[in-house]
């Protein structure tokens, strides 16, 4: 970290020094929160669920993030918790012996190296799955610091079009970098596994939130998707989630507001069409109740 070219913003920051880089945060892998999190797909919160690691930092940045709350905003860092590869790893085996399904890292990309090492040092003791669960804005090369650590990847791919990329998340290279992320996720893990539980033990799921006023998009992301994976051999997940609660008022308008029914659904049926599988939502899932208490940091020491 001390040239920090982690994430694709390679912003050549030295962390060791204490200066944050386009995540926003210093060398120090900081937690916000580990728990036991039921709100996952199926496949992967099962009946006790995750074990989920949220990271403090984000790379993307995305202007509607329902997670805001662990992004540094203003210079300051946000809350959480330093650990050590050590500290983390025990935190891991702390939530397989709560009884997760798997360890669930969430937003750890500006990380890795670190994240890496942690995963090493738990590996022989750990017998669940680890999930990488990310935006989707991954480099090539620091996705390869996870191969033979990493049984799950849970990608999100949010934007096509340079233009909205770029409006939401200052990344007009997005769609590029995302499809070559996913796949070097799929090269890694092959097609997807489940266990006698329907409980997803390796592969790649892919997300994409449906967002208001941006239908097109996301049809145009699932064809990219496609085009750039055998649909047969992952899983999609088309979230319904978007709500406007964490949208700061400078945003477009039509970002406060929900996702209407015939949006979602328009969505929905070109990713059938498309022959994907997956897990699809109800409208009821666009509610900030769903958002975790960041207050509360589950198992953290």
């Amino acid at each position: 970290m001390s040239r920090c070219l982690l994430c694709p913003r390679k912003c050549g920051a030295d962390r060791t020094t204490g200066a944050r880089g386009a995540c926003g945060m210093p060398a120090e892998i900081m937690v916000a929160r580990a728990a036991l999190h039921p709100f996952e797909e199926p496949p992967i919160s099962g009946t006790r669920g995750s074990g989920t690691v949220f990271f403090t930092g984000c790379a993307l940045g995305c202007i509607f993030c329902q997670n805001r709350a662990l992004r540094a905003q203003g210079g300051t860092p946000p809350k959480g918790k330093a650990l050590d590869e050590r500290g983390l790893a025990d935190l891991f085996l702390r939530l397989a012996d709560a009884g997760a399904h798997n360890i669930n890292l969430v937003t750890a990309s500006h990380y890795t190296d670190r994240v890496a090492r942690a995963l090493s040092l738990a590996r022989p003791t750990l017998k669940i799955p680890v999930v990488w669960n990310s935006s989707g804005y991954e480099r090539v090369e620091t996705l390869r610091m996870l191969d033979g650590l990493v049984d799950i990847y849970l990608p999100d791919f949010k934007y096509c079009s340079p233009e909205v990329a770029r409006a939401y998340a200052n990344a007009p290279d997005y769609a590029d970098t995302t499809a070559a992320a996913l796949a070097e996720m799929h090269r890694q893990l092959g097609a997807v596994c489940f266990d006698k539980d329907g409980l997803l033990t390796r592969g790649v799921l892919v997300r994409h939130l449906v967002l208001p006023g941006t239908r097109q998009d996301s049809i145009a992301v699932l064809h990219r998707i496609a085009d750039t994976l055998p649909v047969r051999e992952i899983r999609l997940s088309l979230m319904r989630q978007y709500t406007p609660d964490f949208t700061p008022d400078g945003a477009p308008a039509h970002l406060h507001r929900r996702v209407t029914s015939f949006e979602y659904d328009t969505v929905l049926k070109a990713a059938i069409a498309l022959g994907f599988e997956g897990y699809f939502q109800a409208k009821e899932s666009a509610s900030a109740a769903f958002t975790p208490d960041f207050d509360d940091g589950g198992l953290l020491p």
